[in-house]
């Protein structure tokens, strides 16, 4: 049995990626730029365009609340840590956050677009799905960071 989602785009054919996207990446990656970015899909321009980012002094309480309550959004941040064997390191988490109370269209929306636009970000170190505000907490990074 196969469906079809109706109206707007074929739901396997995911969104493009805004060029400005890849840049302001390739800023937070290479040049730390941005501690982070947040993405979110412009349904009109039917692609992934940056809502905010944060600059390198913000901290990761900034990060998690630039991150809407109720609607879905990609986002990348920048960890900086230093580990047991006092080595300073970066790693660079993607967020695919998908809220419990966001519109079921939004939520099959990001979803369905979000393989594609991770392939477009290069290195990347660890991916994480989050569904509420528990599964972004900074223990969350570094337990995956060590």
């Amino acid at each position: 049995m196969s469906f079809r989602i109706r109206g707007g785009a074929n739901a396997s054919s995911g969104m493009g990626v805004a060029d400005h996207s890849k840049a302001t990446y390739m800023e937070l990656q290479r040049k730390k730029v941005h501690r982070y970015v947040i993405f979110k899909i412009d349904e009109k321009k039917n692609e992934v365009v940056v809502e905010k980012t944060g600059g390198p002094a913000e901290s990761y309480d900034d990060f998690t609340a630039a991150l809407p309550e109720n609607d879905c959004r990609y986002a990348v941040y920048d960890y900086d840590f230093v580990t047991s064997e006092n080595c300073q390191k970066s790693k660079i988490f993607f967020f695919a956050w998908s809220p419990s109370v966001s519109r079921i269209r939004s939520k099959m929306l990001y979803a369905t677009s979000k393989d594609r636009f991770r392939r477009e970000l290069e290195g990347i170190h660890y991916e994480i799905q989050a569904t509420d505000p528990t599964e972004v907490e900074l223990e969350v990074l570094k337990e995956r960071a060590n």
